[in-house]
């Protein structure tokens, strides 16, 4: 008899640990169906209700001498216990996968069946659902294979020869003598074949078969291995000549993988500096030596060029995971790498739990990004997880960015198993575009109303005119941030979100970003009747509109050079990030308007010119980030420019042109803005100095969340103090910035550690044995990026 640890699939803290079932067995040999294994679903029973839950271990038991056995001869503590009831699935994750679902669970004190989920493919978990009549049963997955039918070369194909008058039959084997084809196709082609198909089947002329059939590959190529219409994969691209900079920075690299205990290497290039090629050739010496390898982009840098650079030098071996697939895409993805047949894996930070086995390299690019950090529970930041991930494998952890996170420069100045790799030079030789700040209360005293300053005006003009591109980066969405009524002051807020609505020109309409409520706009004030609403802000649409206007008038451009705006509303459907970069590329004059997403990934040749409208947008956010968060993004846009042999320019327009972070963005002085931010962040006690949680409450009504959120704290005062004492901080409880977001009322409180503390413990043991309320939600965010 073998026990089973099982994490069963209820997420509620009460459940901390997995549970023990016996394992007949019979099950496990798959009598019957699947055989047991760590990674499965099964089905047991817990506190009298079925549920679905995961094998996390498998243990023999043996009993002892002064144990016994009953009549079966089954130890009798095994015997105590309730047994799986029955194997779902086959395994979606192994040993170290389970492992890293129960380290989880412990460093981020989340449920341990939100961590389980992670390693399992979209929406294809067999489920538990209760029925009319009251009963538990268990309902298949909604996604899984799909299989197409083909039509290939028979045995007697050369010799068959069809009737004069069997017209569909000539047809049908002149479409596979040119190459296997799909029935489908055939029926599309034809019309019904089904029956000629039988026939010729009959006869040797054909075979039918099933093949898998992978969703959103081309032709239906199978990226597990199945031929496309009897297409070849491209031929692999050669690598190219290495810098001294990029021959470093990958002997660096090859060094922590040398080293195998999961040692940091952080490359520190700026743009152009060639950190794909650093990557692409260290992933080729570690597949050399049979060991797979994990690429995180964020996933607004997770472009079709990104995902071609690696495609071209890997081909087929190339798995690709990113939320803008079907949930049916990323199964086959994901089955793809469990198949051992993808090598390489790219995707957002999801793609860490992924089935790779034998990993000896994860690549986190631009690992500044905040998308790194999951926003729900289980709330892991992906460069952690793969630190742990590299240090239990044996393998290397490679972090790129131009501008690094604050913590990973401190990192690599602090701890010895952190390495940097500096490449300051563009690959190519060609010099950072310059910047030239314009300062906007300037132009605004000089009488200026003009969105786009006269700078950026003239610059637009005389690239376009020469038939290059220019890209502009806007850090908002909608068409005015906001109305006005300017007799009254009113200003159209969410009734559920405490924040104001965002003006659309599209179907003059007010929407809130956070839960989707959305109004018509009014035509008159609804607090006092006023026709006087002001619209402040600007969004993309509205900067879209006046940049035609501006282009328009402009000697040499006129509206023949188009404008493509890439936001969250002109990307939505699927494709659309593609088809719009894709236009963007094929036009000969372009500007390309967008929010962040246009910050980073993209790399065009005759792009010359970098506008950012509003650089200070971040600055007034309630964050002790938003000046590092400013003058990365400053700093990443500008990158854009000039990354071939043409020369590029950036102008950043501001109201803030004496902010440091500002500044030293235009000048490329890393060292300035850090003697500036460092001693604020130490004295004010934020990271890279200490370590943070912050425990969030939430609840429909706001004075139980609030009382709650009091209890919590007094809680947590308690519990810190008697066991850590003095040297740890617990903030008040106090409301969130957003206090109010889709209809509940948002408290949390910060506590604050010393590094090198174990700060999750403690929260841990708190909130697994705390009473729940009912009415509030509580849950704790273990190293936040941000305190909104």
């Amino acid at each position: 008899m073998n026990i089973a640890s099982v994490i069963v699939d209820i997420p509620t803290q009460a459940l901390d640990t997995p549970y023990s079932y016996a394992v007949p067995d019979e099950m496990l040999v798959g009598e019957g169906g699947r055989p047991a294994a760590v990674g499965c679903a099964v089905l047991v029973t817990l506190g009298g209700r079925k549920a679905v839950g995961y094998i996390v271990g498998l243990e023999e038991v043996v009993p002892s001498p002064d144990e016994g056995t009953d009549l079966w001869g089954t130890p009798q503590s095994a015997a105590d216990l309730k047994q799986v009831e029955a194997v779902l699935s086959a395994p979606f994750f192994d040993e170290e996968g389970a492992a890293c679902a129960l380290w989880l669970a412990e460093r981020y004190a989340a449920p341990l069946s939100e961590c389980a989920r992670l390693f399992t493919p979209p929406r294809a978990v067999p489920r538990i659902v209760r029925g009319r009549d009251g009963r538990w049963r268990v309902e298949e997955p909604a996604i899984g294979e799909v299989d197409d039918r083909w039509v290939t070369r028979g045995p007697a194909f050369d010799a068959f020869v069809p009737r004069k008058n069997a017209v569909k039959q000539q047809e049908v084997l002149a479409a596979v003598g040119a190459g296997d084809v799909r029935v489908a196709e055939l029926s599309r082609e034809f019309g019904a074949v089904g029956s000629t198909l039988k026939a010729l089947a009959a006869k040797g002329a054909v075979t039918v078969e099933r093949r898998r059939r992978m969703r959103g590959m081309e032709d239906g190529a199978s990226r597990a291995g199945a031929p496309a219409g009897g297409a070849a994969a491209p031929a692999p691209t050669a690598a190219p000549q290495l810098t001294e900079g990029q021959q470093a920075a990958v002997a660096a690299i090859e060094a922590a993988r040398a080293a195998g205990d999961g040692r940091v290497v952080l490359v520190d290039g700026v743009t152009g500096s060639g950190k794909t090629e650093v990557y692409l050739q260290a992933i080729e010496r570690t597949l050399a030596e049979g060991r797979r390898a994990i690429v995180l982009v964020p996933e607004i840098s997770l472009t079709p060029q990104t995902v071609a650079r690696f495609r071209g030098r890997f081909g087929d071996a190339v798995a690709v995971m990113h939320s803008r697939m079907s949930d049916g895409e990323r199964y086959d993805q994901w089955d793809f790498i469990k198949s051992g047949a993808a090598k390489v894996v790219v995707g957002a930070r999801s793609a860490l739990f992924t089935p790779a086995a034998n990993v000896g390299l994860i690549v986190i690019d631009e690992e500044h990004e905040g998308s790194y950090k999951q926003d729900s529970s289980p709330r892991y930041h992906a460069r952690d997880v793969a630190e742990w991930m590299m240090s239990r494998a044996g393998g290397a952890l490679v972090l790129g960015s131009a501008t690094p996170s604050i913590e990973a420069l401190y990192q690599v100045n602090k701890n010895p198993r952190w390495t940097a790799a500096a490449l300051p030079e563009r690959a190519n030789g060609r010099p950072m575009p310059a910047i030239e700040v314009v300062d906007m209360a300037a132009e605004f005293a000089s009488g200026s109303r003009a969105m786009f300053s006269g700078r950026l005006a003239r610059a637009l003009g005389e690239e376009l005119a020469q038939g290059r591109k220019a890209v502009l980066l806007l850090n908002q969405r909608g068409f005015a941030k906001f109305l006005l009524c300017r007799d009254c002051g009113f200003v159209p807020e969410c009734p559920h979100c405490s924040t104001s609505l965002t003006y659309h020109e599209q179907g003059a309409k007010l929407v809130c970003h956070h839960c989707g409520y959305t109004v018509a706009a009014p035509p008159t004030c609804p607090e006092c009747g006023s026709p006087y609403l002001k619209k402040f802000g600007a969004g993309t649409q509205r900067v879209e509109t006046e940049l035609r206007q501006l282009l328009d008038g402009l000697p040499g451009v006129g509206p023949t050079v188009p404008i493509i705006r890439m936001d969250a509303d002109t990307t939505q459907a699927k494709g659309a990030h593609q088809e719009l970069l894709e236009s963007f590329a094929a036009a000969d004059a372009a500007v390309l308007l967008g929010t962040q997403m246009i910050a980073k990934g993209l790399d065009f040749d005759d792009v010359t010119l970098v506008g950012v409208i509003n650089a200070d947008t971040q600055l007034h956010l309630p964050d002790y980030r938003a000046g590092e968060r400013t003058f990365q993004l400053i700093e990443q846009v500008a990158g854009r420019a000039g990354r071939a042999e043409l020369d590029g320019r950036v102008v950043v327009q501001t109201y803030e042109a004496d902010d440091v972070a500002i500044r030293a963005a235009a000048t490329y002085n890393r060292g300035m803005f850090l003697r500036a931010e460092l001693p604020k962040r130490k004295l004010l006690g934020y990271p890279p100095y200490v370590r943070m949680a912050n425990v969030l409450l939430w609840g429909a009504d706001e004075h139980a969340v609030a009382t709650e959120a009091e209890l919590l704290h007094a809680q947590l005062a308690e519990l810190i103090r008697n066991e850590v004492g003095e040297r740890w901080q617990v903030l008040p409880a106090v409301p969130c910035v957003l206090a109010k977001l889709r209809n509940t009322y948002r408290y949390h409180i910060v506590v604050k550690a010393p590094l090198g503390d174990e700060l999750s413990a403690p929260l841990v043991r708190l909130f697994r044995a705390r009473k729940v309320n009912p009415a509030v939600n509580a849950a704790v965010d273990i190293d936040p990026v941000d305190l909104l």
